[in-house]
Formats: structure tokens, sequence, C-alpha cells
């Protein structure tokens, strides 16, 4: 589940996360554009987001970056802006948590961050043709892709660095004031919960159904999330289940904050990382100094706070982590 967010580790798990998310926001009246097209060429790919850097001379972490870098004057990253808040497209240009952060970090390396949306399943190739400098898409770091290796452990490509820059799971999302005073997943046994059907989120409700035992968990599965949202806010399910970065933004948006919030810690905890080429070593140690100059200065979270989702910030830069 973490796909982008609930933390599956595998590409197809995660790609299904990210469309049950996508389906999420539809409740919350947000404005989603999803971008079509491989990252590994031009054709369908959407340029919409960009940092404004600093000059040069007066970024601190300028001279870090590699010399190519450093005359291009931009790091170029891609991204599928199609998981809102993390990153989505509104009024034509690419917005959330991760553009936020890169306009932080761009101030600490004085270059530009322009992003170019396009498929989630072509950016780690995108990276391997350098058509990217970056990867910023809410991607898991995990083993697999360090390693460059599919679901079935074969070896298909030589893998990518992560910088690693949130921390998120997955999170119950229960009607405003918490009326069954839910906060926890044991918490749901005797009582109805509603979910996106063939979603891991499904499979996680199944899963605490098994261990309620007699003690009946009720699942109602729906074919999209906004349908599942909808059965919780009119009382017909005590909770729905979604990544944590999705479920925050739900309530913070969702009737202007007042028909969803979010309880409980967040389970199946993973990390997302900046994806970066094995090859860019000293890009991918300034983009890590970058990130613990943020996190120092207060600008990490004050992006992080913007999107109600302070609950994912890392208290330093990591490289590789991800299990």
């Amino acid at each position: 589940m973490t796909a982008r967010s609930t933390r599956s580790t595998t590409a197809a798990k995660t790609r299904t996360s990210r469309l049950a998310a996508v389906a999420a926001i539809a409740v919350a009246g947000s404005m989603l554009m999803t971008a079509c097209g491989d990252q590994t060429n031009d054709s369908g790919a959407t340029k919409t987001g960009g940092s404004s850097a600093p000059a040069a001379d007066k970024a601190p972490l300028f001279s870090k970056l590699p010399a190519d870098i450093q005359k291009a004057g931009v790091i170029k990253v891609g991204t599928d802006a199609s998981y809102a808040p993390m990153e989505f497209t509104e009024g034509g240009k690419i917005v959330g948590v991760d553009p936020d952060i890169a306009e932080a970090l761009s101030k600490q390396l004085g270059v530009k961050f322009e992003f170019t949306s396009g498929t989630f399943d072509g950016l780690i190739t995108s990276i391997y043709t350098g058509r990217q400098d970056l990867i910023m898409s809410s991607m898991t770091d995990n083993k697999k892709r360090q390693e460059g290796l599919d679901d079935n452990g074969k070896k298909i490509g030589k893998g990518i660095d992560f910088v690693d820059y949130f921390s998120s799971g997955v999170s119950l999302l229960v009607k405003k004031g918490n009326p069954q005073g839910i906060n926890s997943l044991d918490d749901l046994c005797g009582k109805t919960v509603a979910v996106q059907r063939g979603t891991i989120y499904e499979d996680t409700f199944k899963a605490q159904a098994t261990k309620c035992g007699a003690n009946k968990l009720t699942i109602q599965a729906f074919d999209t999330d906004a349908e599942a949202q909808t059965r919780v806010k009119a009382g017909g399910a005590v909770a729905d289940l979604n990544d944590y970065p999705v479920a925050a933004y739900i309530a913070k948006t969702s009737g202007g904050g007042n028909d969803f919030e979010v309880v409980g810690s967040q389970s199946d905890v993973g990390l997302f990382g900046i994806g970066v080429s094995k090859d860019k070593t000293q890009l991918r140690d300034a983009v890590k100094d970058a990130l613990d100059a943020i996190i120092k200065d207060g600008s990490y979270a004050e992006a992080l706070k913007k999107w109600n989702v302070e609950g994912s910030a890392v208290q330093s830069a990591t490289v590789n982590a991800g299990k």
C-alpha cells in the first residue's frame, strides 16, 4: 500500500494503491489531471511544474552539485502528478508536498527543479536513460528498486539509489468526531468497515477480520474509494483505510474539513525516497545534504504542515534505508 504510499514493496501493489488513492480524492473535490506518457521520451509527458532557485552565489550548497548540473542550472525531476496531496496537477501546474519540498531544496542548491509528469511505471527507466535527474513521486524505497529486481527477484536493471525524505503508512479514516471511538484495527471487531475492492487495504481488513474471529468484522467493498468514504460519512461504516497522506488530505479538504478525521497510529510504515541514478553519487549526496539543511532550518516542516502531513516527517536524511 504505499506507492506511492501504503507501503507495498512490489510495483503491482504500489500501482494498485496509487489508483485507489486517486479515486479517493474525488470525494474531497480535488482537481486532478492524470498525466499520460512514458517518462523516457517527450511524447505524452507534461512539463507543468518547477521551482524558482536563488542565485547560485547565494545558495549554500551549489558547489556540492556536479558540474553539469551547475552549468545547466536545472535539475530535471520525473513524477506522476496524480497523487494528491503529494503531487497533482491544479490549474495547469504541478503542486503538492513534493514540489514544495523541491522548492525548499532549490534554495539550498541554487538550481531550479523542473518537474515533468508522465506514467509512474516509466519513472525508473527515465533515470536509466538520463531523461530525468531525479524522481520525486512518492516512490517507496525498497531493496528491489535499489537492486533493479522485478517482483520475482529477476534482475531487470541496475537499480537506483534513494534519498529518503518522507515516512508513511496506512491510516484509518473515520467520521469527524470519531463517534465510535476507533483508534486501531482491533477496535473494528464487531463493526462494519468500507473499502475499495481489490486494493491492499481490503486485504488488511480481511486479515483483521480473521483476527477478530467470532467478533465479526463486516467488510463492505466498493468499486471506488469515494463510495467507501461516502458510506463512512453516512454512518453505514465506521472506517475506511488509505495511505496516510491521502487520508490526511481527505480529512483536511472534504466538507471543508468537517467530514472526516484520521485516527490511530500509522501501520505498515515505510519510506518514500528521491530516486537518483547509482552513477550520480555526487548529485545524490548534494540532495541529501540539502534535505538535512531544510530539516534543520524548518522549511521542510513548513512544507509538510501546509498539506497536513506533519506525521510523515523524517528527522534526518538517509540513503537507501528502505527495506
